[in-house]
């Protein structure tokens, strides 16, 4: 029985190779280098790249649907067994808690001390921009009009 078992797997792996042989040979014709020129042989490279672009997206889409039916599968295969199963698994949900409330449930009773997380951080200290005066601007400009307003100038940049 084994010894029939192993020889119609070993059939059957030959019939694969065979099959697999006989559609490479279908889809993908044999390269002939001889006999042709750099600009023939550069626009084989290009039609062999832009092949391989379209076979990479077709696997990467593939791999995405894939990936996308076996989230399926197991989401499907968790309702079935919610379904037949007694006790329904609860949602979780996001719970807030404190910083002593959570060392007290991780540490129990060895927790008898609070720590304030807060206490060591760092104070830092906002600079407060200056701010220019805002002036009414058409007194400025009556008061940097003529030659005295430009020699203002000149003195306050100079300084």
């Amino acid at each position: 029985m084994l010894n029939t078992a192993q020889e119609l797997l070993i059939v059957e792996k030959e019939e694969k190779k065979k099959e697999r042989d006989s559609i490479l040979s279908e889809r993908v014709p044999p390269l002939k280098f001889s006999g042709l020129s750099v600009q023939e042989l550069q626009d084989l490279c290009r039609d062999l790249h832009h092949k391989i672009d379209v076979v990479d997206e077709e696997r990467y889409d593939i791999g995405v649907k894939v990936a996308k039916n076996d989230k399926e599968i197991q989401d499907m295969s968790q309702k079935i067994f919610e379904l037949k199963s007694k006790l329904k698994r609860p949602a979780l949900k996001r719970v807030k808690i404190s910083a002593e409330a959570m060392l007290s449930v991780l540490l129990g009773s060895r927790h008898k001390e609070s720590f304030d997380f807060k206490a060591n951080l760092k104070t830092v200290k906002k600079e407060e921009e200056k701010k220019e005066e805002v002036t009414d601007w058409r007194k400025n400009v009556e008061a940097m009009s003529g030659m005295e307003g430009r020699k203002k100038l000149f003195d306050a940049g100079g300084q």
